[in-house]
């Protein structure tokens, strides 16, 4: 029989699997290391697993202890199964940017969740750095993980992310790309392979509102560059001990949106369903991609689940809020493009019943009425079956005796919201003129397909 003992021993050996559609511009070979096979589908199981292993070795975490992290919720993960094989209890702090799906998973897995909020400094006593300092204060038998300063964070990625990344690629990688929050993946990953081959370049992917690039340029902590951002799982505040700017070749600063927008994008177009840094990863590679040859092989490391941002990224709503949904502006002549090229129409002095032979001819519901050449009513077939069941309607009755007002006119260059509204203002149709000057009549039926 092969099974694993429990789930731990399922961390690590994630694939590799290389990018087409996404990064077609892109000469070089790109492939995308998939962390979220580890078990909860994200790549800080395994250093969540080390960290507490060392710390038992240490003597720090003990039989019947309690986990404290502050978490943006993958750590947490991590350390959360492995506290349910381990029997630890877990309590967690994270931040008010944090999608609901991952404050929602952490209390699956039995975790207390504090969340805090995201705009206070480190320092500040209502920070989720330091609630989860004062919580270890606090907490008899309790040991505080500290993913940002622990360095067997960097030595998890140094022994086991760097060597599988050498292996899979029998050592042709030529540069990484990382999303840097703790620093430990790109450091240790990194470190590892440049002791293998010191030419291979590694580059982190910070985001706007964080002091990493300019830190690295310049040396200087510059507090101005900290401001509030909605890219999850990337970028700081402060420099943590796992980040090893030495290691790192340089930075590459993204926007929300561009992140945001990259991360809808990967699902589209490669079929790999993955979150918010992933995204960040690919538009930063992307903005770099001056810098690679079609002999570079290029590994990406994709962080964690797109279940993780069903509520952010992948909703609609939220984007369009925040302004990132690229939404296609659809006009009156996308709406008949696939329209017979005339219109058929009817004079005022016909009588009713070849209005009706044309209708039931061409299969069309209204048809649009003219005098002398202009557009003057219309007919509809509710309206004449109200009149039949009347006896309002004889077959020799002039349809001018009998039409509706003429259908509302738009342009083809309006938009479609302009047609809705007519539509919504009790109109059967509406009538679009095209720079041609040929008329074509758009229904409720039309918008329907269209989406």
């Amino acid at each position: 029989m092969k099974y694993y003992n429990n789930i731990l021993e399922t961390i690590g050996n994630t694939p590799m699997v290389k990018l087409n559609k996404l990064v077609a511009e892109i000469p070089a070979t790109v492939l995308a290391k998939v962390e979220t096979f580890n078990p909860g589908n994200s790549i800080k199981d395994r250093m969540a697993l080390k960290m507490i292993e060392d710390a038992e070795k240490e003597g720090k975490l003990k039989p019947g202890y309690t986990i404290i992290e502050g978490t943006s919720g993958n750590t947490g993960m991590g350390l959360a199964i492995a506290a349910i094989i381990k029997g630890y209890k877990c309590i967690f702090t994270t931040t008010d940017k944090q999608s609901k799906e991952k404050v929602d998973a952490l209390k699956a897995f039995g975790a207390e969740v504090i969340v805090c909020p995201t705009n206070v400094d480190p320092e500040d006593p209502r920070s989720y750095y330091s609630v989860s300092s004062r919580l270890v204060n606090e907490t008899p038998n309790s040991w505080k993980a500290n993913q940002y300063d622990n360095l067997s964070n960097s030595k998890a990625h140094y022994e086991q992310t760097g060597p599988e990344i050498w292996e899979q690629t029998e050592g042709k990688i030529t540069h990484l790309v990382v999303g840097v929050g703790t620093g430990g993946t790109i450091c240790g990953t990194g470190k590892y392979l440049k002791e293998k081959n010191p030419n291979i370049k590694i580059w982190g992917i910070d985001t706007y509102g964080s002091v990493f690039k300019k830190y690295k340029e310049t040396g200087i902590f510059d507090k101005n560059e900290i401001y509030p951002y909605i890219t999850e799982g990337i970028g700081e505040d402060f420099l943590p001990e796992n980040v090893d700017m030495s290691i790192i070749d340089l930075f590459e600063k993204v926007t929300d949106k561009d992140a945001a927008l990259m991360t809808r994008e990967i699902v589209k177009k490669e079929g790999i369903f993955v979150g918010n840094s992933a995204g960040a990863a690919i538009a930063g590679l992307k903005q770099l991609k001056d810098k690679l040859t079609k002999d570079d092989v290029v590994v990406v490391i994709f962080h964690d689940h797109g279940t993780r941002y069903l509520g952010k990224m992948f909703n609609d709503d939220w984007m369009r809020e925040r302004g990132f949904l690229q939404e296609e502006f659809i006009t009156a002549k996308d709406l008949v493009k696939d329209h017979p090229a005339a219109l058929v129409t009817i004079g005022s002095g016909e009588p009713v019943s070849n209005a009706i032979e044309k209708m039931k001819k061409y299969g069309i519901s209204q048809i649009p009425v003219k005098r002398d050449g202009e557009f003057a009513g219309m007919l509809d077939e509710g309206h004449l079956f109200r009149l039949m069941i009347g006896d309002n309607l004889t077959s020799n009755k002039l349809i001018e005796d009998v039409m509706l007002p003429a259908l509302p006119e738009v342009s083809g260059d309006d938009s479609i919201k302009k047609v809705t509204k007519f539509l919504n203002h009790g109109n059967k149709a509406v009538l679009v003129k095209l720079e041609d000057g040929s008329y074509h009549i758009i229904t409720q039926q039309d918008i329907i397909t269209h989406i």
